[in-house]
């Protein structure tokens, strides 16, 4: 049987590439965005089909429109079986420039959103006895980065929040993914270009691709449901050995940022 599946954060990146790959695959997929305009012009564009894909407005951090959203793809679909917390947002500074709206937007998209996502989902799945929720963190869900100390927060605690809430709903049949990705060619990281703060994001090779992320989704996530998936292994590697020894971030960060001054330079000559 078809799988049903919300995702949200679908009018654009990772989430809107995830639609068209999952209902490619007969999933049966709501697609959800807090920017309805937005997912509607996706709709068009990549021409989903009315009979695999619905749309509807989401804000994650309302309770509400959790419930309302699960409700509705159960009408249209069925009870959900998957659930993709994609959405998420950025905003680099450094820690003497930041504001309680800068913190409140952090942990309210990214924690809370999950949070209630994670958990509105879990009760519906659980009542049938199956489930998979996949949340998207971040390598800096591992590591700390200089100039996106709130995204971090917020991350490593989507990364604490999905293990712990892992153990707790998998003998319900319920199991939980965190997939953890370096930085993803989508508008988030076109937002911090002009970030001097946020050069550590760009000091890999070079960025993921929606792809990348879907291709790791699509054959290792959803099919074996591992606990975590770094995406890529190495440098997921490189910042867990940095959470384990704080000092080698210390050690590491001026070389990091030198080569992400470099290529974002190189960013915004393109």
């Amino acid at each position: 049987m078809s799988p049903s599946t919300i995702v949200t954060g679908a009018a654009s990146g990772i989430g809107r590439h995830l639609v068209t790959v999952l209902s490619g695959m007969g999933h049966r997929v709501l697609a959800t965005d807090v920017n309805e305009s937005a997912l509607e012009a996706s709709r068009k564009e990549l021409g989903w089909s009315a009979n695999d894909v619905a749309t509807r407005k989401l804000d994650v951090t309302s309770e509400l429109d959790w419930e309302s959203a699960l409700d509705f793809l159960e009408h249209r679909f069925g009870p959900v079986d998957v659930a993709l917390n994609v959405a998420g947002v950025i905003k680099p500074g450094n820690v003497l420039a930041l504001s309680a709206a800068d913190v409140d937007m952090h942990v309210s998209v990214n924690l809370k959103g999950t949070v209630l996502g994670t958990s509105a989902a879990a009760r519906r799945m659980v009542a049938k006895g199956r489930g998979h929720i996949v949340n998207i963190g971040s390598l800096a869900s591992l590591a700390p980065v200089p100039g996106l100390s709130l995204y971090c927060a917020s991350k490593f605690a989507v990364r604490g929040f999905s293990l712990a809430a892992a153990t707790e709903l998998a003998e319900r049949g319920v199991s939980v993914s965190l997939v953890m990705p370096d930085a993803v060619a989508t508008p988030m990281l076109d937002l911090q270009v002009d970030y001097e703060e946020a050069a550590v994001t760009f000091s890999g090779s070079k960025p993921l691709t929606v792809e990348d992320v879907a291709r790791v989704i699509v054959l290792e996530v959803l099919p074996k449901r591992p606990l975590e998936v770094m995406v890529p292994l190495g440098r997921g590697l490189l910042a867990r050995a940095a959470n384990t020894a704080p000092n080698l971030s210390r050690v590491l960060y001026p070389l990091l940022k030198k080569k992400g001054l470099a290529a974002q330079a190189r960013a915004k000559r393109a």
